[in-house]
């Protein structure tokens, strides 16, 4: 039986502001984990993106706070990235347009004394990532000896990206009288055992088996032979801009995000922006804000926007390369279907990539269906260097799955070992001939 958000106890105050934004009634992760949230337990969701789970740990808690208090927060809410770190920001700042609760968020990329200077007046919710607020920690402008309420947001990115001494660090420094909360997409052993070394005891809410992916994205894959080929279907994707109206194309590196930039900035309709670490913090804000409101039809990115990118309406994300950490692919196609929304997911494979594909589907128990090459796709030639790393990535995955394959470059080098050997027993025996040969005359 579904229930309001009345029903769940959340605060008059924050009842005005979901019902002017539209929130009509509580996501199914809402309505699991507020009342464990409310009855004072520690909580790990696990939830996939777009299901609303932020708002799952935020609404029980500002009910908690119930008004700004004191100089120090209360509420801290750690994230993996800036992005994600500013999302959560602007969530809150939306959330509380009719209460007085006071919020930061923090990160890195810019200096820590902007940071101090937010934080000075006072601040009852704070969202950090471990680095930053470790800086800030270490230089005095935080206090965090009255923090209440501890959230581990995306928890498995945090691992995915080193974070564990940082957390372990940070945990050892705020009061352990805490209500805590761990939210994360997945919940492998990895994430379970970080459960129970940060949380104690903890009731789990758990709305879809762990890695599975939203019903409404449409998943589908192409088998394209190469880097130049993927361009070439980008292309022709891109010239529909009814159906492509909103796009996040996703690259595993600085260079593919770069080359498809190129490509598509000449030969594409509408806006388009690109993110990955060389950008500047400002340079990369603006993309997602741009983004977000529409202005921008095209967004190419490194995983740096896979997660903390809430951008509504985004009509199709396109892995023009799969993700080396399988579980990032949930992440990615997350940033479309979102609110209820439909969208389609579209991952471009290549052959050294096929054995990735089969990985992914395996994790999200789903086939992932093959589609026919466009008209008017130009299918190019696979480069001499290119060919060669596809064929050393896929001896590599045959090794993986059978430690006792040699490989065909171990294979091609022994025929040539074993041939230059024969030749150098050949020459050995000619050698050893005419010395006889020149033995015999001197005797």
């Amino acid at each position: 039986m579904k229930q309001t958000f009345e029903e769940l106890k959340i605060s008059k105050v924050i009842l005005k502001t979901l019902d002017e934004i539209g929130f009509v009634e509580p996501t199914p992760i809402q309505q699991k984990a507020i009342p464990k949230i409310n009855s004072g337990a520690n909580v790990v969701g696990v939830a996939q993106t777009g299901t609303g789970k932020t708002a799952a740990y935020l609404l029980p808690l500002f009910t908690k706070l119930k008004k700004a208090e004191g100089l120090a927060p209360r509420l801290l809410v750690l994230v993996p990235t800036r992005e994600l770190s500013i999302q959560v920001g602007e969530d809150v700042e939306e959330l509380t347009t009719y209460s007085d609760l006071r919020c930061a968020a923090v990160f890195g990329g810019i200096g820590w004394t902007k940071h101090a200077a937010l934080l000075e007046p006072g601040v009852d919710i704070l969202i950090a990532t471990p680095g930053r607020l470790w800086d800030l920690y270490r230089a005095g402008a935080v206090s965090l000896k009255k923090l209440k309420y501890l959230v581990i947001d995306e928890a498995d990115r945090m691992l995915d990206m080193g974070f564990m001494p940082q957390l372990s660090q940070l945990l050892e420094i705020i009061p352990p009288r805490r209500q805590n909360m761990l939210f994360s997409a997945t919940f492998s052993e990895s994430i379970e055992k970080m459960a129970e070394e940060f949380l104690d005891h903890y009731d789990k809410v758990e709305m879809a088996p762990s890695a599975t992916t939203v019903e409404l994205v449409t998943q589908l894959a192409y088998k394209v032979p190469n880097y130049r080929t993927k361009l070439s279907l980008i292309q022709n994707l891109l010239l529909d801009e009814e159906i492509f109206s909103r796009v996040i194309i996703f690259a595993k590196t600085k260079e593919h995000a770069d080359g498809i930039f190129k490509v598509i900035k000449r030969k594409s309709e509408g806006e388009k922006r690109i993110l990955h670490s060389n950008k500047g913090q400002n340079s990369r804000i603006n993309s997602i804000n741009a983004f977000k409101n529409g202005e921008v039809r095209i967004l190419i990115s490194t995983d740096v926007s896979a997660r903390g990118l809430d951008a509504s309406m985004v009509s199709h994300v396109i892995n023009f390369d799969l993700p080396t950490s399988y579980e990032d692919y949930v992440h990615r196609i997350g940033r479309t279907a979102r609110a209820g929304k439909s969208g389609d997911a579209i991952s471009l494979v290549d052959p050294s990539e096929e054995w990735d594909l089969k990985k992914i589907e395996k994790l999200i128990r789903k086939e992932i269906p093959l589609l026919d090459m466009p008209e008017g796709v130009e299918i190019l030639e696979t480069e001499f260097k290119e060919n060669q790393d596809q064929l050393r990535e896929i001896d590599r995955q045959k090794k993986i799955d059978d430690p006792t394959y040699k490989g065909a470059f171990h294979e091609k080098k022994r025929k040539f070992d074993s041939k230059r050997s024969f030749v150098d027993r050949f020459q050995r025996t000619k050698t050893r001939q005419k010395r006889s040969k020149k033995g015999g005359k001197r005797h």
